[in-house]
């Protein structure tokens, strides 16, 4: 029998994330209109158009690499969630993760000199050691990962605050620039700047994350450690039964999770594109705007890369807004209601089975009665 086109992951996945994108810029359009109806529409184009609200082809060019840019350690942090998730595990401690990850590409490169490579193996390190933390509460004190996670991420964001708080600008709170006081750690650029109207920030960063997004992909789906880690996170007593190191499983999927939403902070911060303020008293959205991109893709990593384009280029989009009519908070309102509707994307795809499988039973249901009632026909003549 033929497959349900409507029963295909990669059909209800992608229906589910389109659901909860026209929800989520309709409800946005909604808050305009009672805030105020007269810039409403405009508004909500400019949120979605993004770059391409800039009148030079150069400007649009240069701005879309800037999205770009964001989008690297946006799809780090939401690798990082993807891969804890798939292993029945949820890391919300990404976003301190992101932070330490931060703070050691930054203290390597300003304070002690390091060229980018060194600074990315050592940021890599720092996540895989403060993501393992986590993973070691979790197997031998069976601390559940989402507090250790939330702890750790306040832990993180005062820690790095103290530590870069040496390296930042004498009249201002922000770090010094990496591309004056620490050029070697810049992330090597390879050209592609040109491609984005000279657009210096633009790095390796973006191939790399696209890159370790189908590794992800390989390793859960086609190794046996994929298998394992899987296994684990669906039943670690059944795992434990089955010869797996169960624990050790649970250690190395945070270590790793770990490792990948550090690394997003290194994408960021290793280009210059921003500046850390040692003044932050929350931390990042990055690291939970993962969670909403990990669920957007559909617990896809290659979906996931599409999803973290997406959530970043309407949250640069919210820039181009009309300040004289709304004021700056609504672009972050506009991509927090996207971002939060995220959220139902496995509830739409529950609502879409549930529904197919009532229409299948229904037309079981037909077909069983024709053949029925065409028997009794037969007897009768």
């Amino acid at each position: 029998m033929k497959k349900n086109f409507w029963k295909r992951p990669a059909v209800q996945a992608l229906t589910a994330s389109l659901i909860c994108i026209v929800l989520g810029l309709l409800i946005g359009y909604i808050v305009l209109l009672f805030i105020n109806p007269a810039g409403a529409g405009k508004a909500i184009l400019a949120v979605v158009k993004n770059f391409l609200n800039s009148s030079r082809a150069n400007l649009r060019m240069k701005n879309f690499g800037n999205t770009l840019v964001k989008t690297a350690p946006l799809l780090m942090c939401s690798l990082s969630v993807l891969f804890a998730y798939k292993v029945g595990l949820f890391n919300i401690g990404a976003a301190g993760q992101f932070v330490v990850g931060s703070c050691a590409c930054l203290i390597s490169s300003l304070s002690w000199g390091w060229s980018w490579l060194p600074c990315l193996l050592f940021t890599i390190l720092v996540g895989a050691v403060y993501g393992a933390i986590v993973g070691l509460l979790k197997s031998y004190c069976n601390v559940n990962e989402v507090i250790s996670g939330i702890m750790l991420n306040w832990i993180g964001l005062y820690t790095t605050n103290m530590i870069l708080n040496s390296v930042k600008e004498p009249t201002s709170p922000y770090t010094l620039h990496v591309t004056s006081e620490a050029p070697q750690a810049l992330l090597p650029t390879l050209g592609m700047g040109e491609l984005f109207s000279g657009n210096k920030y633009v790095s390796i960063a973006i191939p790399l994350s696209i890159i370790l997004a189908i590794i992800i992909l390989i390793l859960l789906d086609k190794t046996k450690l994929g298998y394992e880690l899987k296994a684990t996170g669906n039943n670690r007593n059944a795992a434990k039964y089955a010869g797996m190191a169960e624990k050790r499983n649970i250690i190395l999927t945070l270590a790793i999770a770990g490792a990948l939403a550090a690394l997003g902070g290194a994408f960021l911060y290793q280009t210059d594109y921003e500046q850390w303020s040692v003044t932050q008293s929350s931390v990042p959205g990055m690291g939970f705007n993962g969670i909403a991109a990990a669920f957007l893709g559909g617990l896809n990593p290659i979906g996931t890369i599409f999803a973290s384009y997406f959530i970043q280029h309407i949250t640069n989009g919210g820039g181009y807004v009309d300040l004289t009519m709304y004021s700056s908070q609504i672009s972050d309102l506009i991509s927090s209601l996207i971002i939060y509707l995220c959220g139902f994307v496995l509830f739409i795809k529950y609502a879409m089975n549930k529904r197919i499988a009532k229409t299948e039973e229904r037309r079981a249901q037909r077909e069983k009665t024709v053949p029925a009632e065409a028997g009794k026909g037969g007897d009768g003549k």
